[in-house]
């Protein structure tokens, strides 16, 4: 864009790092403002006058698609904060999803106006599943904690909202007779056997177990860096696991392939997994079942929630705690009686 002469006094015109010319306003007694309009267009008038008054608009961060000040543009500034982009990936492709589905329904709704009795009623609405309401009011309050710091709002609409109780995460955790029954149906050498073999003596996410290969393998440990978190664990190799792997081609990176010699992505292997399970007539387990199974396991063979940290990566007592439930309590308790002397 050509050098504008004839400016108004006080505006100078100046080239930044791309070649391209702005402008600012700059007087005595007054703060600098890079005006965002020129001479001649809609709005500069308007936005001249506020600069000598000392009072320019404050800049709204959104995105070029969206309205300002509404959800919809608020939810596209979360997408480029570090609270979102710092997540893994997914962990950002779930987030986006939920938010998308929120978007396409409130989207136009100006963030200044949400009350906490419109965010009772999204959430309240949401009864039918109560997991997934629940994660989005955690989302709705990182979005209304962005809106204050940038001045969209004064205050939280979503403090003091509750969501609903939850029992446990909603997966269920497979039972050592579940386990015989899959075992059962899908025999050593199948790639169902295999897959369970992974989930059940590794601990680990279905997203971090479609990645191993034999270059984790070192000796008798797998190493394992976990997308969430990204943390780095070495896990020693369960002899069961041994057996299985024994039977898997070396030439396999990873060990986990589809029918057409193809890796398994995240969501693709809990397609795969909930085929396999049906066909083993276990319609209640899942992937993420044979992670929390291995956490039981764990617990009831007396490892405390470091130990078991150890294994399947949690950072906390509290998150150990909610997959260590489903310890048999019958088992615990007669090895807790042991340990004070009892028969």
């Amino acid at each position: 864009m050509p050098k504008i002469s004839g400016l108004p006094k006080g505006v100078t015109e100046f080239k930044d790092r791309h070649d391209k010319w702005h402008l600012r306003y700059r007087a005595k007694g007054r703060p600098t403002v890079y005006l965002k309009t020129r001479p001649g267009q809609e709005g500069w008038h308007e936005e001249f006058e506020r600069a000598r008054a000392g009072e320019p608009e404050k800049a709204i961060r959104t995105s070029a698609k969206t309205k300002p000040g509404t959800i919809s543009a608020l939810i596209a500034v979360y997408y480029g904060t570090p609270e979102f982009t710092g997540l893994a990936e997914s962990s950002r492709k779930t987030y986006r999803n939920m938010l998308e589905r929120f978007r396409e329904a409130h989207g136009q709704k100006q963030v200044a106006t949400l009350t906490r009795a419109h965010i009772k009623a999204i959430i309240g609405s949401m009864s039918a599943t109560p997991a997934a309401a629940n994660n989005l009011l955690d989302r709705l309050r990182i979005l209304m904690k962005i809106a204050m710091d940038d001045e969209w709002r004064a205050d939280d609409p979503t403090y003091r909202v509750k969501g609903f109780k939850l029992k446990g995460d909603g997966f269920h955790t497979w039972s050592e007779e579940d386990i015989e029954k899959y075992c059962a149906f899908h025999p050593p050498g199948t790639s169902a056997r295999l897959a369970m073999g992974l989930m059940l003596f590794t601990g680990q996410r279905r997203s971090d177990m479609v990645n191993m290969g034999w270059q984790h393998v070192t000796g008798d440990r797998i190493r394992v860096t976990q997308q969430k978190g990204d943390e780095m664990l070495s896990i020693p190799i369960h002899s069961e696991l041994a057996k299985l792997l024994a039977q898997t081609p070396r030439t396999n990176l990873p060990f986990l392939l589809t029918q057409f010699g193809n890796p398994f992505t995240a969501n693709g292997f809990g397609n795969r997994m909930r085929k396999w399970c049906n066909a083993a007539e276990l319609p209640d387990c899942t992937s993420h079942g044979l992670r929390k199974a291995a956490a039981r396991r764990l617990a009831e063979a007396g490892c405390s929630n470091k130990e078991i940290m150890a294994i399947t990566g949690h950072q906390t007592d509290k998150e150990v705690t909610r997959y260590t439930k489903a310890a048999d309590q019958i088992k615990l308790a007669d090895r807790a009686m042991k340990a004070i002397g009892g028969s």
